[in-house]
């Protein structure tokens, strides 16, 4: 997608074993592209977030067993990797799903071959996220096609779906980005997204630095813009989605959901086929949800008056709190799931029709 009128893409690997990253905890203040040289760069890189969202998790995490292997290719290191870069963030599905295929894919390979197959595997996966996602923005653009009357579209997203979420184009956005590239007439509303406003600080910048036009609100406004008829439809991403079509996603996506639900709003989940985690029956109450560390609550990160990127703690250190980054949004809430292969329901019939 555009930044100021240049593509950028949010990973970007090259021929000579350079892999490239946008830092995500310095925006939107600061756009800085840093390199991933090893191992340990991918864990920290997923780890602190400085990469972020299933996809591009699943991508970084690919080129991670690719360092691990290229700087030691034992069997007990790769064994070693795979559990290390599988606990830096265990809800999003993509991340174990890249991970699970490297290890099918290498097995009785020798230890010359594994890294090159790895990269190639990466290199793969970065081109096909990009694929996938500009399917499910194709398909999603047909949804807002059909509900749209030449007046302004409004559509309310919760975290960051987009492409800095992804490689490009995004899930939850690709089908805003498609109708804004055809002319329509859309406008976003973006919640906050707190504790770590991903909403604030990367689905308002790379939604304006596109050209789109959106709203920042807090948290809680989302359902008064319901209520009082401001919201057409709700558009969220997926960390991982159980094969019966309920949703995990940062936290809030639930309560936005029952807003949707309770004002007869649609609300449409887009992901791509390797969210979805086939091994789960449901997902309410079976998915491990990451608990963040209390400091996201305790504190807020913008700049100061100085002009610097500081935390601000805005807590007495006797206060306790509790952070779980995900919840998760029973199937009855959602009304269509958007994904590369298509528009399902959101039950296990649909979806497994659809991916056969």
């Amino acid at each position: 997608m555009l930044i100021d009128g240049i593509l950028r893409k949010s990973i970007e690997s090259h021929c000579n074993y350079e892999v490239k990253i946008i830092n995500q905890t310095l925006l939107p203040h600061r756009l800085e592209f840093i390199s991933l040289e090893s191992f340990n760069d991918c864990c920290k890189a997923i780890k602190d977030m400085w990469v972020r969202g299933a996809p591009l998790i699943g991508v970084t995490a690919a080129f991670g067993m690719f360092f691990a292997i290229k700087e030691n290719p034992s069997d007990d290191n790769i064994e070693y990797s795979f559990n290390k870069l599988l606990a830096t963030r265990p809800t999003a599905v993509d991340l174990k799903w890249a991970l699970e295929n490297i290890i099918i894919m290498i097995e009785g390979v020798t230890k010359k071959e594994k890294a090159d197959l790895v990269w190639q595997f990466s290199r793969n996966l970065e081109i096909d996220s990009i694929k996938q996602c500009s399917k499910i923005g194709d398909y999603g653009l047909e949804i807002i096609e059909s509900k749209y009357n030449n007046k302004t579209i409004n559509i309310l997203t919760h975290c960051n779906a987009g492409w800095l979420a992804c490689v490009d184009w995004g899930t939850a956005l690709a089908p805003i980005y498609k109708a804004y590239n055809k002319g329509l007439d859309v406008h976003v509303w973006v919640d906050e997204t707190r504790p770590r406003s991903q909403g604030a600080a990367l689905t308002a910048w790379e939604l304006s630095k596109h050209g789109i036009k959106n709203t920042l609100i807090v948290d809680n406004a989302g359902g008064h813009l319901m209520q009082n008829g401001e919201v057409d439809m709700c558009i969220v991403g997926s960390d991982r989605t159980a094969s019966n079509g309920d949703v995990c996603n940062k936290i809030g996506t639930y309560m936005k959901a029952l807003c949707a639900f309770d004002n007869n709003i649609p609300f449409y989940v887009a992901l791509p086929e390797s969210t979805l985690d086939f091994s789960l029956d449901s997902g309410v109450n079976k998915i491990e949800i990451e608990e963040r560390s209390s400091d996201e609550i305790t504190s807020i990160r913008g700049i100061d008056q100085s002009g610097k990127l500081s935390n601000v703690k805005i807590t007495p250190d006797f206060v306790k709190s509790h952070n779980p980054g995900f919840d998760v949004t029973p199937a009855r809430l959602v009304t269509k799931l958007i994904t590369n292969k298509g528009i399902c329901n959101p039950s296990t019939k649909s979806i497994r029709k659809l991916f056969k």
